[in-house]
């Protein structure tokens, strides 16, 4: 219906410029919203508004004549002009109700689309050091993620999940030094514990595994342990491939999975970190001083020049990041998302920098970045800090123990990733209105119950004469739900767009509230055939949309609650 509307208004405006009331000129972008107050009909512009200053005309003369120039459709019932020059138009029921069938009709592909035209992106995200259990933080990182190359799959793009870890550096050298000093039977209270060492019980799990000599499997190797507690680097080896192995696990649990896994390790086995050096060194925007060198990056953008190399040898992890961000543009993508935690605000500005450094044609602005902010677990309104087996922090793998993935998952997506969240377990576990996830799930349940309920009573949904009389779908409950079905597939495109699941979250809410209210307002079991048949298509239709929407969060849609 949207589209009608905008395709009416475009023939009105091209009427108005043949007529020379509009420069001939214009080409305006006609903008249709959901109307906000059922009173002003079903959709509106401010496209008169819009173009009253290149008209020459106050808003609603303009208003006036783009009612008069509109092509005649069936679609439309009524149009009005509100206030200063807004355009309503009230959709005639059969046209409104044409959803259903449109629903019905495309089943699990209604709202996907082509817009991506097959274009290669690359979503990476979790990113988390091999050196502990996944934490909440993660948690978010990983439903996130997922959500968005789930959405980005459905409008049309090529997607490939990655998966960075830093399988080298201090933190992995704290790893293996505090998982050998558990395998001598230290442990945190030892005066020669590691200062940095880690101090979860998972540590003794893999002291011990690795001395009694066990075989573990990941998603990307396979190590098994040499129970040489000497043995520095065989440690690191096995206590990489533990946690990697305890990781992807976690996220199997959470229903996420990736096409790539990439090691920071390779950069350097491979010589692209060095290449990427002598790149930036060649386009002449690296320095020397105090024995240590530089990149300006205030060149382009940065607030500061950043270390590449320390003046004690090593490179900064700034380095590695540029070298990873080159290698994925050479692997032609040229759509890159960095889905990551708040605390990587500040890489944002200087890996740009550096990309744009190198000069080799990478665009300004890339990649692109959607950062989640902290999240705090509480119960019973207190906040939940610690994890017996981290140690330190809750855990991915806590919070689906506690209140299943479903729940996690959706939780976790549900807000702005630029906002604060705070997850309340015991909310996330209730069986009530107030947890969204069951507040959804139980409006699609509740449409199959009403078809139990019908072919229990020999009433088969007969498909042809409900979709043959949908005009009969006329009250405003059941309106309010054609509309917000009609809405779905530009909430998909938009989310997409904008990188932004929390609005299928949203719209799935809604939809769930809006079918709620007509269910509880317009009876469908009634003796009427006719009427009986169409409700029920509204309700199926409702169904399908609402497991199209929770698909896309990666939460299940039941038949029974």
């Amino acid at each position: 219906m949207k589209d009608t509307i905008i395709s009416l208004l475009d023939g009105a405006v091209s009427a108005l410029k043949h007529q020379g009331v509009l420069p001939a000129d214009l080409q305006p972008t006609i903008k249709v919203d959901p109307a906000k107050d059922k009173a002003h009909g079903d959709y509106a512009t401010n496209l008169a508004l819009m173009l009253a200053k290149p008209a020459g005309m106050k808003p609603r003369e303009l208003a006036d004549a783009l009612v008069a120039a509109l092509p005649e459709s069936d679609a439309i019932q009524k149009i009005d002009i509100a206030g200063p020059g807004f355009i309503n138009f009230f959709a005639a029921s059969d046209a409104a109700a044409q959803i259903v069938a449109q629903v019905l009709d495309s089943g699990d592909t209604f709202g996907r689309s082509l817009i991506g035209k097959g274009e290669k992106v690359q979503v990476e995200f979790v990113s988390a050091n091999p050196t502990g259990p996944l934490h909440v933080g993660h948690g978010r990182g990983a439903a996130i993620g997922d959500c968005l190359c789930r959405l980005l799959d459905a409008t049309g793009y090529d997607v490939s999940r990655e998966f960075y870890y830093n399988d080298a550096g201090a933190q992995i050298d704290n790893l293996a030094r505090s998982v050998q000093a558990r395998a001598k039977g230290l442990g945190p209270e030892d005066p020669s514990w590691p200062e940095d060492g880690y101090r979860g019980e998972y540590i003794v799990d893999v002291a011990n595994d690795y001395l009694a000599g066990k075989t573990v499997s990941a998603d990307d190797r396979e190590v098994t342990a040499s129970a040489d507690p000497d043995d520095l680097d065989a440690i690191q080896a096995f206590a990489v491939a533990w946690l990697r192995r305890e990781q992807d696990m976690d996220l199997k649990a959470f229903g996420v999975e990736f096409d790539v896994y990439f090691l920071e390790s390779s950069l350097y086995q491979d010589g692209k970190v060095d290449a990427t050096v002598e790149k930036l060194i060649a386009a002449g925007h690296t320095y020397e001083e105090d024995g240590a060198m530089w990149l300006r990056t205030t060149d382009f953008g940065d607030d500061k020049d950043r270390v590449m190399r320390k003046q004690e040898g090593g490179y900064t992890y700034f380095l590695p990041d540029v070298a990873y961000h080159l290698d994925k543009w050479q692997r032609g993508f040229t759509t890159v998302i960095n889905e990551q935690g708040a605390d990587h605000h500040s890489t944002v500005t200087r890996v740009r920098a550096g990309l744009q450094a190198l000069e080799v044609g990478i665009p300004k602005g890339w990649p692109d970045y959607v950062l989640h902010q902290m999240v705090m677990v509480t119960r019973s309104g207190v906040e939940v800090k610690l994890s017996k087996r981290a140690g330190s922090y809750v855990t991915v793998r806590d919070l689906i123990d506690e209140v299943g993935r479903d729940a996690t998952r959706f939780f976790l997506a549900a807000r702005r990733a630029d906002s604060q969240l705070t997850f309340d377990i015991d909310l996330a576990r209730s069986q009530s209105n107030d947890n969204p996830v069951y507040y959804i799930q139980y409006a699609h349940a509740r449409v199959c119950s009403m078809l139990r309920k019908a072919e229990a009573a020999g009433q088969t949904f007969d498909h042809d004469l409900a979709l043959a009389n949908l005009a009969l779908l006329d009250s405003d409950q059941e309106r309010a739900v054609l509309n917000r079905l009609a809405r779905y597939p530009e909430v998909v495109e938009n989310a997409a767009n904008n990188r932004e699941p929390q609005q299928v979250a949203q719209y799935l809410l809604d939809l769930a509230g809006d079918f709620h209210t007509c269910y509880n307002a317009v009876k469908v079991m009634v003796d009427d055939t006719t009427l009986r048949n169409t409700r029920l298509a509204l309700g199926l239709a409702t169904r399908q949309v609402l497991r199209n929407g929770l698909d896309l969060m990666g939460v299940s849609a039941p038949e029974e609650m």
